[in-house]
């Protein structure tokens, strides 16, 4: 028992009692629910802190069975994303794919950092959202342990001509094997450069790039079958009411 300080993120909320909200935070070391009292009163110093999607640092107190927040400093609201339907639309998609991915007492500074720069693209850019979606889902699944292999091709091992990924073998394949793979999905140079751009590029670089729209087209294509395919499951975008 005693006081715990971190940072981390809101990424889920819900009402308890009359005043009181339990939230799940995401840190650097895994989730971590806690109950916040009095969050929900109007003059409340735990307000704001408390909200979907505000990262910020927080004292924690641990009892024998539950964590409680004491006080929290609010460090980022990204406030455009709650005054822009499609923005909050698509950061609620991804919010939801953070928290089936992540657990209790694991390390996930990595998968926190993707998180918050996807974020800020999302509130403070007007660069494509299913651009954003995209990208953020093909680096989740390299931090996960699917990171495709983007250097040669997985049958014959030949660097040239590839212009396949293969959603069943995790990597770009050359066009006499693509061809004869099912689970292949043809795509041009702009998009195979786009995917080694994507696992190879700093955390911090992986959305400085530009892609045409027809080649977003399969960009999104490869990402959406490619998540789906690893984690099994189906992932759709949802309207919020």
């Amino acid at each position: 028992m005693g006081i715990i300080k971190l940072k981390g993120i809101i990424i889920s909320e819900s009402n308890m009692n009359d005043f009181d909200k339990m939230v799940t935070i995401l840190t650097p070391n895994g989730k971590i629910g806690c109950s916040a009292k009095g969050a929900r009163r109007p003059k409340s110093l735990l307000m704001s802190g408390t909200q979907f999607l505000c990262f910020g640092e927080y004292l924690i107190y641990e009892s024998a069975s539950s964590y409680h927040i004491n006080s929290c400093e609010t460090i980022e609201v990204f406030y455009p994303i709650r005054t822009d339907l499609d923005k909050l639309k698509y950061a609620s998609h991804i919010t939801k794919i953070i928290n089936d991915v992540t657990d209790e007492n694991q390390n996930t500074y990595r998968i926190l950092q993707l998180f918050l720069n996807t974020l800020y693209m999302i509130s403070e850019t007007d660069k494509n959202l299913d651009f954003i979606l995209s990208v953020f889902k093909l680096r989740l699944l390299c931090l996960l342990g699917f990171t495709p292999n983007i250097k040669e091709c997985n049958n014959c091992k030949t660097q040239e001509n590839l212009n396949y990924f293969s959603i069943k073998d995790n990597s770009l394949k050359c066009v006499s094997c693509g061809k004869v793979d099912k689970s292949a999905i043809q795509i041009s140079d702009s998009t195979k450069t786009a995917i080694q751009y994507i696992v190879l590029a700093d955390p911090k670089k992986i959305f400085s790039f530009n892609i045409s729209d027809e080649n977003l087209q399969e960009l999104n294509l490869v990402s959406k079958l490619y998540f789906n395919e690893k984690l099994e499951k189906e992932y759709k975008l949802e309207d919020l009411f």
